[in-house]
């Protein structure tokens, strides 16, 4: 007898939630334990391979004796134990180079990463950084290590990582895109517009510049085929605005006395609860951008603002800037305002292209956004 009444629909929906979830907490203890063993493993192989003098053939034999007893376990061919070594060295070497200092390894071989980075007095690492490292997937350590030379940009990306559930093809597009370098670097006034902690946070979610997609199509655009275009590719659009962006829409009118003007781009930031008007221009910046800009900022704040929203921002993305000119224009003005400029994709190489994330991984990570 097939039971098809709503209160069994309903709970039968629940129930495969909570399965799928158990199933994610199974994974991530089953990483977080394997991960947890390479780190000891690590230190061990290093302080073996110098105390005992037993030369790179010990990995060898290793490995043998080790798949000859676990042969069920991937993880331990020559090629990975070989990674699990260099995954240890790269923060127990990035912390001895940091601090100036080379402790006796037999001293540090235990310690944890976040022992690791409180020693060389890494503030913004959050106390549960020693969580986050032994959560993420081996893979994506092994890329982070890989294209990652210094330990705050590979602090960054495991932070990022997790806090945005990347696949690792996303990972390599973000690092292959300079996220570390590009993220809160606009040009903007929001130290003396904005209160502490929003107006840090509101510099963190710019960037500078910003990788705009519009492959296959003409270089030159105008502002409104560059705002239509962004419009039917959001997916691609929020993922490279950021973690929190929520789209409102594209020319969004706004009646002030008789007449109406048109936002070319509007969203609500959630974590900041704020609306945030995009201006696009494709040409380079102009102080006349800014007047433009501070208008729409106000009006949405007279016209849509409620009383749990905080002051609107404004983002102005240009073709490009010139930073003194956009920090001299910003001087005067009392809106929450950043400029930052923009990046082609079909300015980019070959090599940087095919590190994009498929279609379906860009919709994953739009979901996790909106979770």
């Amino acid at each position: 007898m097939e039971i098809m009444t709503s209160d069994y629909k309903h709970w039968l929906g629940e129930l495969k939630q909570r399965i799928r979830q158990s199933q994610i907490k199974a994974a991530v203890k089953v990483n977080t334990e394997l991960l947890q063993l390479y780190w000891q493993l690590g230190g061990e192989i290093v302080e073996r391979q110098q105390n005992a003098k037993w030369g790179d053939g010990f990995l060898k034999q290793l490995s043998e004796d080790l798949n000859a007893e676990f042969p069920e376990m991937k993880g331990f061919s020559l090629r990975n134990l070989e990674r699990i070594r260099n995954w240890y060295l790269f923060y127990y070497e990035c912390n001895t180079i940091t601090a100036q200092a080379v402790p006796q390894l037999e001293n540090t071989k235990r310690q944890q990463p976040v022992d690791i980075i409180e020693n060389i007095n890494t503030k913004q690492v959050v106390s549960q950084f020693e969580n986050e490292f032994f959560s993420i997937p081996w893979g994506h350590h092994i890329l982070i290590m890989q294209r990652c030379k210094e330990m705050d940009k590979a602090i960054f990306y495991i932070h990022k990582t997790l806090e945005n559930n990347w696949s690792r093809s996303v990972l390599d597009w973000q690092i292959d895109s300079n996220l570390f370098e590009r993220e809160g670097k606009a040009v903007s006034n929001f130290s003396h517009t904005l209160p502490k902690p929003q107006s840090d946070l509101a510099q963190q979610i710019t960037k500078d510049p910003y990788i705009i997609d519009i492959m296959g199509v003409r270089q030159e655009m105008l502002e409104r085929e560059l705002e239509a275009h962004l419009d039917k590719h959001i997916s691609q659009y929020l993922l490279e605005l950021g973690k929190g962006f929520t789209y409102y829409g594209h020319q969004i009118p706004l009646k002030v006395g008789d007449e109406t003007f048109y936002i070319d781009q509007l969203f609500y930031h959630v974590r900041l609860h704020c609306y945030v008007v995009v201006e696009l221009k494709a040409t380079v910046f102009k102080p006349e951008h800014i007047g433009q800009l501070n208008f729409y900022v106000n009006a949405v704040n007279a016209l849509m603002r409620t009383e749990g929203d905080n002051p609107t921002i404004g983002l102005l993305i240009c073709k490009d800037k010139n930073d003194v000119v956009a920090e001299y224009t910003l001087q005067s003005v009392n809106s929450p305002i950043g400029v930052s400029s923009m990046k082609i994709y079909d300015q980019l190489t070959a090599d940087y292209k095919s590190a994009l994330p498929t279609t379906e991984e860009i919709e994953a990570e739009i979901r996790n956004m909106e979770s």
